[in-house]
């Protein structure tokens, strides 16, 4: 494949100013469970090429699965280049790359039947104490060979492993269905299944039974589950410095200004080891680093790719990421919510009235870049007297992160990974509207 990528280089250099080739390899093995039982038992394999040039201080593009047809590439992504966007970076040169472990040479040696058997596993479990509900979801291994080339002498290779599971237990009650889901992932086989299937039976039992809440502003507990939405997402996209650049970010100026409660710390490190979401390099071969987004409230930095650090004229701080069939542009790999002190115990036992908020479902309606949400309670609980009531419906939170993260909060000391891209404990804000039919 090495020297298929620089067959392209070469072919493109005999038209274009600059040129890049980014060729990806990946196999994958999927088992999905349904109703209780395997349902299927898959395997993928996905080889490409993506080539980028600049001619004509153009930017052409173009991305292939048929690595017989290079010539067709290179004259694709040279007519993209006619009217493609105005080119304002260069292709880094040669980069020395921290060692970073993203990848377990344990996961090839995985077999099917361990992953069916995991998963056969973790349906028992849950149905030996709950034997009414119906688990479906799936366990997965993932092995990925990732490599860019560019005329600058820039290139970079590293391989990538995951193995990951998810599962969600349904519990039908006359008109009333009650959905819970968890799941974990790692670099490396993951076979304990205790706190994924503890925390589903933890949602059952905080939701066996019903309780109303009404419509007021109250303390909200986003459990780690329901912060992405809600906090990170509009978080990360308006400290995008393409969203700055366009002028769309809330936060466009405000670099270095307290914009958030200073219990609140954000940062992106995909120099972490062994967690699925961290890399050597971006997707433009610029090294991995820790960067600060928000340090106790004030704003840290913004994210670049290098086209988006250009046309802002400053430096790409590694966060060019793309699939195979994408430019690239500005991504974080790995968000941590900085943990705090208090126990989530504590933080229900000092509610005299609130909301737990488990899943959510559409955070994204409004102006989420501006900071508002407003999402429908796919799960939750209500809160009375420091103790758990049981589970809500029909309800909504809505409101300003900008806003609501600057009344008085509160940061767990509860984090988890999620997905392997986020760590997140939970947060308690005091200012939540909370809308009920009830």
């Amino acid at each position: 494949m090495e020297d298929l990528a620089y067959e392209i280089l070469d072919k493109a250099m005999k038209s274009a100013q600059s040129a890049e080739v980014f060729y990806i390899h990946s196999n994958s093995s999927p088992v999905s469970f349904e109703a209780n039982a395997v349902k299927s038992v898959e395997s993928h394999e996905t080889r490409g090429a993506a080539l980028r040039v600049i001619k004509d201080g153009r930017v052409g593009f173009s991305a292939t699965s048929r690595l017989s047809d290079p010539d067709l590439l290179v004259e694709s992504a040279l007519e993209t280049a006619l009217l493609g966007p105005n080119a304002a970076f260069d292709f880094p040169s040669v980069s020395k790359f921290e060692d970073i472990p993203v990848s377990s040479d344990e996961i090839p040696l995985v077999t099917i039947n361990q992953m069916v058997d995991l998963g056969n596993q973790i349906i028992q479990e849950i149905r030996t104490q709950h034997p009414d509900v119906k688990v479906e979801g799936g366990v997965g291994r993932n092995e990925m060979s990732v490599n860019m080339v560019n005329s600058a002498n820039g290139h970079f290779h590293y391989e990538k492993t995951s193995f990951g599971y998810g599962f969600e237990a349904t519990l039908i009650r006359g008109d009333d269905m009650l959905f819970v889901h968890d799941g974990r992932s790692s670099v490396g086989p993951y076979f304990e299944i205790d706190e994924t299937v503890n925390s589903i039976f933890r949602q059952l039992e905080w939701a066996k039974n019903s309780s109303s809440i009404k419509t007021s502003h109250m303390p909200v507990i986003f459990l780690p589950s329901a912060v992405p939405s809600v906090i990170i997402s509009p978080l990360v996209s308006a400290l995008s410095g393409k969203s700055v650049l366009l002028g769309t970010s809330p936060l466009a100026g405000k670099m270095g200004e307290q914009v958030l409660s200073s219990e609140i710390s954000l940062t992106d490190d995909p120099t972490l080891p062994n967690i699925t979401g961290s890399r050597i390099c971006d997707d433009e071969g610029i090294p991995s680093a820790n960067m600060p987004l928000v340090n106790k409230g004030k704003i840290s930095n913004f994210y670049y790719d290098l086209q988006t650090a250009g046309l802002a004229a400053t430096n790409s701080t590694g966060h060019g990421e793309r699939s195979l069939g994408s430019l690239p542009s500005p991504s974080t790999s790995v968000i941590i919510v900085e943990e705090g002190k208090i126990s989530l115990g504590d933080m229900i036992s000092g509610l005299k009235e609130g909301l737990i908020v488990e899943h959510l479902l559409g955070a994204g309606q409004g102006n989420a870049l501006g900071g508002d949400f407003n999402a429908n309670v796919l799960l939750g609980y209500k809160v009375e007297n420091g103790a758990v009531t049981g589970r809500v419906k029909d309800t909504m939170v809505s409101g300003n992160v900008y806003k609501v993260l600057n009344d008085s909060i509160s940061i767990g000391k509860d984090g988890r990974w999620l997905g392997g891209s986020l760590f997140s404990p939970s947060i308690l804000c005091d200012n939540v509207s909370v809308a009920s039919k009830a």
